[in-house]
């Protein structure tokens, strides 16, 4: 097999996580049941609520499980339809889809908001809006200030949606001191299963349903909840190990070291990230022809944004940062995790030089 290197993508599940999916996937676990079965599924269900609590420092009840990132961040938009949304030039698709051009904030070249033109946005609004923003970019890494941007939306009664899909399992996430109204979380890019995510949600918002119709998650999200993938998000939550991510780092600077002293250009390099990912230019080589190399030579790493159509486009991120386009087309996404050694990251290392040296002849 190849050697995995998109954790950003999804992160390869946890023998914990699957150890608890297991334990329920053959039971009739509906929480909403009165008989035994029912009530063991509905102690699983806020057992794992606690756990995941307890973890982001956040209350129980704050906490509505939905089955993905997409979802969690969808509810977040769409629950406060009388404020105008505001959102970053480099969001996730599911968040910078639902924002015309005039409502988006601009980033600096480094990757970062640009705290005055957010201030600006906010000051012109007859009404407090609804805001948007990643704590850390799931190409680039760059983690933005969110508590600082929290504290602008205070100032101006906005309410602020923080995307932390990408940040969970690599940095301390910690509801409480982020200072937003809401969160998004997601179980599978911290070796947690698909089909299981949160979004967490003070307890003094009231939030307009993305789906109704039953009164599962206190009426907040209507659905009988996936008890065996909400168990193996906990247990995957529980078994987070951030030492090694910062291990992880050091393993990352000395790839792009070696990757910069060749040509390569690391963006955001100057910018708080993600200990785990690094976007990278081999300039003048497309990323389709690096991510094809690679892959024939055993290596999963990823480019941009893939379509539909499995095209692979520029990316919108680097594009918001002023990257030139012709350099953005020449970008790749390498992204380590919790199962990625110092001999795999040194090895594509190699490869990557290897590559750059054979098409530089």
């Amino acid at each position: 097999m190849a050697v995995y290197l998109d954790h950003n993508a999804t992160s390869p599940q946890r023998l914990e996580s699957l150890t608890a999916m297991n334990e329920w996937l053959a039971l009739p676990a509906n929480p909403s049941s009165a008989h035994s079965y029912g009530r063991a599924a509905r102690k699983q269900l806020e057992d794992a609520r606690k756990i995941i609590a307890e973890k982001i420092s956040a209350w129980p009840n704050e906490i509505i499980f939905t089955a993905s990132g997409t979802e969690a961040n969808i509810t977040a938009l769409r629950g406060f339809p009388e404020r105008k949304l505001l959102v970053s030039a480099v969001e996730h698709s599911s968040v910078l889809k639902h924002a015309g051009n005039d409502n988006m904030i601009k980033v600096i070249a480094n990757g970062i908001i640009d705290l005055a033109d957010l201030e600006q946005k906010l000051a012109s609004n007859t009404h407090p809006a609804l805001v948007s923003i990643m704590l850390a970019n799931n190409e680039t890494g760059i983690i933005q200030p969110i508590a600082e941007i929290a504290e602008l939306c205070k100032k101006y009664g906005a309410l602020l949606h923080c995307d932390a899909v990408q940040a969970l399992g690599k940095i301390p996430v910690d509801f409480s001191l982020l200072g937003a109204d809401m969160l998004s979380i997601s179980a599978h890019k911290c070796g947690g299963p698909l089909g299981a995510a949160a979004l967490v949600i003070k307890n003094n918002l009231s939030i307009k349903p993305l789906l109704s119709g039953g009164g599962q998650e206190l009426g907040r999200r209507a659905g009988t909840e996936n008890i065996a993938a909400i168990a193996g998000f906990a247990a995957a939550i529980e078994v987070i190990d951030l030492n090694y991510m910062k291990t992880l780092r050091e393993y990352m600077d000395e790839m792009e070291a070696q990757i910069q002293s060749a040509g390569g250009i690391i963006f955001g390099k100057n910018s708080k990230r993600l200990p785990n990912t690094t976007c990278v230019a081999m300039p003048g080589v497309s990323s389709e022809i690096q991510l094809i190399d690679f892959d024939l030579n055993g290596y999963a790493v990823s480019a941009g944004s893939a379509c539909s159509s499995g095209r692979i486009e520029k990316s919108h991120v680097l594009l918001a940062m002023g990257v030139a386009p012709e350099l953005a087309g020449c970008a790749i996404r390498v992204s380590t995790g919790w199962n990625t050694s110092k001999q795999e990251i040194e090895n594509f290392t190699k490869a990557w030089l290897k590559l750059k040296a054979r098409l530089a002849k």
